[in-house]
């Protein structure tokens, strides 16, 4: 069984590398051991947005009269909402295995391991008793959650994000371990049904590398709702439902009938045979130049096993990069403006640099800030919603950075990572002309 390219693992790396290389003429076998869609479809990105989007109807059905709609006592069915879930993701899967199967790739269910690369350049793969030589290895093995060692944790039973999407009763309390992404989604789908939700962060504000002021923003928020945020507070240990957190010296318990830990992804790199090719590391992760190839030829990785930028999106244009160059294009991978979305409701989204790299970088900048209210679509949709586009750039008006709060900001970050990969400056943005009324258009206000 000879292939031309080798690919391990079916995230969204490793479904697009496959399909795009069969699409180019070659040969491809792809190895997934669980499913198609990899935490992306089946525990992450796509089962967190459907159960939130579940969420913010709710919460608009609560606040209808706001619009002159009357609702009397709505209520919410958490088992249905999961089976909802389950449905979208058994529909994308099925999805993305018959476009593969379309194009003719192999995909076999089965755990992957690299066995070695022969004199000749052939990497060895064995899936059960099964031997596969391929010419190419595109690796794409994706994260997994970080269990950091709390004293407690081990005997204690808790949530991962994987767990909570599987919950099929609501908690009256949830102690969130981290304030990140992940954290922060959960706390919205949680706090839209009533739970009392707490959320413990190590930094000294939520959504990490995420623009500060924001970031604040969205934090005051969610305290209006009732969300309680503890930052600068380290887990010092978790047994059953108490959470003990310190800060300065000063230490207490918190108390929820659930504790869910999210505290970020790593990536795999054990357990299919990294070892006998041995590339190069970077962080806790696999060296990739700008092409995607590690320092072993014909090695290729693609997505979270990187180290460097952990989305499905990012995943999406390094594959594609990587296949582009096993076919003899040569087009380089650039990081310039992956945007980022936190889909809290309201959504949060940047791309580029924030204010503080740029300060950071020593970049001259300069400020262009505007509410939301500014656009007439916004008032009408987001009764006494509150926003914020912000938009930076170089002293010559060269966009390089947008971070926006507001609904639907998740959508419009696309146009301002577009202005920033192509380097446009203000008055070529401003020169388009955006449909009215638009929430977009706050991306021409802003500039104006």
């Amino acid at each position: 069984m000879r292939y031309d390219v080798a690919i391990i693992g079916g995230g969204p790396a490793g479904y697009t590398a496959a399909e795009r290389a069969a699409q180019g003429g070659l040969s491809t076998v792809l190895f997934e051991k669980n499913a198609l869609g990899g935490v992306c479809l089946n525990e992450g990105c796509v089962p967190t947005k459907t159960l939130l989007y579940s969420a913010k109807t709710y919460d608009t059905i609560k606040h209808a009269s706001k619009y002159a709609v009357k609702a009397e006592s709505p209520t919410f069915d958490l088992p249905r909402m999961i089976a909802r879930k389950n449905k979208v993701v058994k529909k994308l899967t099925a999805g993305i295995r018959m476009r593969l199967t379309e194009k003719g790739v192999t995909i076999v269910a089965g755990e992957a391991f690299i066995q070695s690369r022969t004199a000749d350049g052939t990497i060895l793969v064995t899936a059960g008793e099964d031997v596969y030589e391929a010419t190419h290895l595109l690796i794409c093995t994706g994260s997994e959650t970080v269990i950091p060692p709390i004293p407690g944790l081990a005997e204690t039973t808790y949530w991962t994000s994987r767990e909570a999407l599987l919950a099929k009763e609501v908690p009256s309390s949830l102690v969130i371990i981290g304030g990140g992404v992940i954290g922060m989604e959960f706390a919205s789908f949680f706090n839209s049904l009533g739970v009392e939700v707490h959320v413990v962060e190590m930094l000294d504000k939520i959504l990490g590398s995420m623009d500060r002021e924001l970031s604040g923003m969205l934090q005051a928020e969610y305290e209006k709702r009732g969300v309680k945020f503890y930052l600068g507070h380290k887990v010092t240990g978790v047994h059953g439902t108490e959470v003990s957190v310190e800060k300065e010296g000063e230490s207490f318990i918190l108390r929820g009938e659930k504790v869910l830990l999210s505290v970020g992804r790593r990536p795999v790199t054990k357990g299919f045979g990294l070892e006998n090719l041995a590339p190069e590391p970077f962080r806790n992760g696999i060296k990739v130049d700008e092409y995607m190839r590690t320092s072993i030829p014909n090695v290729y990785a693609c997505g979270d096993i990187t180290a460097f930028s952990l989305l499905a999106h990012t995943a999406v244009s390094e594959a594609e990069v990587a296949i582009d160059h096993i076919l003899g294009k040569n087009r380089p991978m650039s990081y310039k403006a992956i945007p980022g979305v936190v889909y809290t409701n309201p959504e949060i989204a940047g791309v580029g640099k924030t204010e503080e790299e740029a300060q950071a970088e020593g970049i001259p900048y300069i400020i262009r800030k505007i509410p939301m209210s500014y656009s007439g679509r916004f008032v009408a949709e987001n009764e006494m919603g509150n926003g914020v586009c912000k938009l930076i750039l170089r002293e010559d008006g060269t966009l390089i950075g947008a971070h926006l709060l507001g609904n639907p900001a998740s959508e419009l970050i696309v146009i301002a990572g577009i202005a920033i990969e192509k380097e446009m400056k203000a008055e070529e943005l401003r020169s388009f002309v955006f449909p009215h009324p638009t929430v977009g258009e706050i991306l021409k206000e802003a500039l104006c």
